[in-house]
């Protein structure tokens, strides 16, 4: 082997992909707010971008070879060393610029409104009802505006300390004797301090745990007698529903014992979470769904994705003046990134668009019938039928959501494992099986079923499913065993 040195020629090839396609792909897993975002910060950096609604493009003037270009590159004609992004216009007939399009949807059926006309309610740009709620007072300024009159100038700094160890449900997280020790004053001026916080409101702030919690609440109430002192010590027994030993330390028959467990039920084990904590955020969808006689509807949510115009009569404007070479590659490079982004758009609108009427397609029993009709279904499924990848159609599914007859679903609830039919006939999904078994508990009456009993019914029903299965999902579904089932039952009398 010779170590002279020598020169060679090899051919090799390489997947590239480039910065716009890169950008394209994570396009596809933004939900349609995030991508409103989005597209506010390309309308801001791009001064040929405007985002705007239906009609509301521009006069385009006369411009040779840059429009040719352009209409090209939107049109799916651009580089051809630009791999394409999964998507097949030519089988592509639906319309997703607006909710009320009158585009086809799946199995031919119009858009949503049934026709074409104009934006419906859901186009508008009204405000909803959350733009005029006020914002709500937290647990600390709640207390705060209470510890201003109930301490002085000198005490109130402990206090305020003491009400920022607070936690969202109400609860003091930290010990009295590391409060003294940092602010190096007597244990006895923080008990007292305490004592005084857990006057405020909402009954039962500033506990330390739950009995102490529970028993401020009932002496609030007038009802924190010996016997009911004893049972809100002894929480743990009746967690585990021993009545008989709760009887007896307690010194009550059944009767008396049933009422005090009535009054706890009655009490907040979490007062301070009637405050604070952040405003719950409504699901928007991306997706809406509906039955119509032709078929399927399947359109995109344009209420949450803004119209993407590019702005060629400004083009037209700043490049028919004077420039140097720098503006004018900067100008091209605007126009450029402008069209690139409304055909990523496009394709991504529509390969959302051709992803969910698959899944319709595979889950139309759902949209019929319900829970109880899901199929299993996989993403390789479905990334085979649409002749995709099965990253892309992950991308798509990720924080999307669909709005359908039977309420807000994310697309990712469709996929679901199958579970082996008793009888030999097509397997059935892990949602289904749920869903069964959330029935039989529920409607069990006064006898309570155990996980051997639920497997009997089960395979009664057709699915061929093991004990162990069983309870791993009645656990999923947050329902105890059939023991604590029965305590509970006990404990309601």
């Amino acid at each position: 082997m010779s170590l002279t040195p020598r020169l060679d020629i090899r051919q090799s090839q390489s997947l590239v992909m480039t910065p716009q396609l890169q950008q394209a792909i994570k396009l596809l897993a933004l939900s349609n707010l995030e991508i409103e975002g989005f597209i506010a910060e390309e309308v801001e950096r791009n001064p040929l971008l405007e985002a705007g609604i239906e009609g509301s493009a521009p006069p385009a003037p006369e411009v040779p070879e840059e429009r040719a270009s352009a209409d090209t590159l939107i049109s799916g004609g651009g580089d051809a060393a630009e791999p394409a992004m999964d998507v097949d216009y030519a089988t592509e007939s639906h319309q997703q610029d607006s909710v009320s399009d009158g585009g086809a949807g799946m199995d031919g059926a119009l858009g949503l409104t049934g026709g074409s006309g104009g934006g419906g309610a859901l186009g508008e740009d009204a405000p909803g009802i959350d733009d005029f709620a006020a914002a709500g007072t937290n647990l600390a300024d709640h207390l705060l505006a209470q510890a201003g009159t109930a301490f002085g100038p000198a005490e109130m700094a402990l206090a305020a300390h003491l009400i920022d160890q607070i936690d969202e449900a109400g609860y003091l997280s930290v010990g009295l004797l590391e409060v003294a020790t940092r602010l190096n004053v007597p244990l006895a001026r923080v008990e007292a301090a305490l004592g005084v916080i857990q006057t405020f409101d909402p009954t039962g702030v500033g506990a330390r745990d739950l009995a102490e919690c529970i028993a401020l609440q009932a002496r609030e109430a007038d009802r924190y007698d010996p016997c009911m002192a004893k049972l809100i010590a002894n929480l743990d027994l009746l967690a585990r529903g021993d009545l008989a030993r709760l009887k007896r330390l307690c010194h009550v028959d059944d009767e008396d014992l049933a009422d005090m467990i009535r009054e706890l039920r009655g009490y907040d084990p979490k007062p301070g979470c009637r405050y604070g904590g952040e405003a719950v955020q409504t699901v928007v969808p991306d997706l809406f769904i509906a039955k119509t006689k032709a078929g399927w509807a399947i359109e995109i949510n344009a209420a949450t994705l803004p119209r993407v115009l590019v702005n060629r009569s400004y083009y037209h404007e700043l490049s028919a003046g004077p420039q140097d070479k720098a503006s004018k590659a900067w100008l091209s490079e605007c126009l450029a990134s402008a069209n690139w982004l409304v055909k990523a758009l496009d394709q991504r609108q529509r390969t959302i668009v051709k992803v969910a009427t698959e899944i319709v397609k595979q889950q139309e029993q759902f949209f019929l019938h319900g829970v109880s009709a899901l199929r299993p279904l996989t993403l390789a499924r479905v990334a085979e039928q649409i002749e995709m990848h099965e990253s892309t159609v992950s991308r798509v599914t990720s924080n999307k959501y669909l709005s359908c007859a039977r309420g807000v679903f994310e697309l990712k609830y469709f996929f679901t494992s199958a579970i082996a039919s008793a009888d030999g006939g097509d397997a059935v999904s892990a949602l289904a099986v749920k869903n069964a078994i959330r029935g039989l508990i529920e409607g069990e009456g006064a006898k309570i079923l155990s996980d051997d009993t639920l497997v009997e019914r089960l395979n009664a029903k057709g699915f061929d499913i093991a004990r162990r299965t069983v309870a791993k999902y009645r656990e999923a579904l947050g329902i105890g065993s059939s023991v604590q089932r029965r305590r509970a039952r006990v404990l309601e009398g």
